[in-house]
């Protein structure tokens, strides 16, 4: 009975971070729409850059299918995160491209046949693999990896904050989302004893510790509170 009682309690606590973690991303999902809001308004992608929105929607793709009972069990909750998240990326991306000049048009459209082109390769060739362990392997290092070099890229506005002294381009409700959202599938991958999710959301934690520190050391010498996002990281 207490063994059970444990294990009850620790499946309990394993759905909660899950479903914790799902409703923190959905706030980092539509931290982008003042943007898109902007580009609509003016009719014109401007000076924004789409390059983020097209890496967005590869890493959720790789980490929706990583999500899938083909390539591991019981991270239901890693499909649904990723799946909400590759659609919010596919909007934006068709938005940015129906506003775009020529030029950046044909750009983004070439990228985003490339993007599900190296999906469907990865989809393809990891059904290939019959050793289940080995499949789940290679596709969570994928994930794992596409994740982490998705958590680096605060570290530019790190830098910039630190140099310029001011949390101008780092908005605090994107970075505690950032925080909370890898905080929670943390604890998701921890209690689900699985490294690819743990690992690259310990470093999206420590990062995101670093980002609010910043911004509580700095946010008193910056001229505006926030400022529209461009890029967001997931799950």
């Amino acid at each position: 009975m207490v063994l059970s009682s444990q294990y009850s309690a620790f499946l309990i606590a394993r759905v909660a971070a899950g479903i914790a973690g799902n409703i923190f991303a959905f706030g980092l999902f539509v931290s982008p729409m003042p943007t898109f809001k902007r580009i609509i308004r003016n009719g014109s992608t401007e000076e924004f850059s789409g390059l983020p929105y097209i890496y967005a929607l590869l890493n959720c793709m790789i980490s929706m299918w990583y999500g899938t009972p083909l390539i591991s069990t019981d991270n239901i909750l890693i499909l649904t995160v990723n799946s909400a998240g590759a659609v919010f990326q596919f909007v934006y991306i068709a938005v940015f491209i129906i506003y775009a000049e020529k030029p950046k048009k044909v750009r983004m459209l070439g990228l985003l046949v490339a993007v599900f082109g190296l999906f469907t390769i990865i989809v393809v060739a990891s059904l290939q693999i019959s050793d289940f362990f080995l499949r789940r392997t290679i596709v969570g290092l994928l994930s794992c990896f596409s994740l982490i070099s998705m958590f680096a890229s605060p570290l530019f506005i790190i830098n910039l904050v630190i140099r310029t002294k001011s949390v101008e381009y780092m908005p605090f409700y994107l970075s505690l989302s950032t925080f909370l959202m890898s905080t929670s599938f943390l604890l998701y991958g921890i209690f689900n004893y699985d490294p690819y999710v743990y690992v690259p959301n310990g470093i999206g934690t420590i990062l995101g510790i670093v980002q609010l520190a910043l911004y509580f050391h700095y946010h008193r010498s910056s001229k505006e509170d926030s400022r529209e996002p461009l890029i967001v990281s997931y799950a």
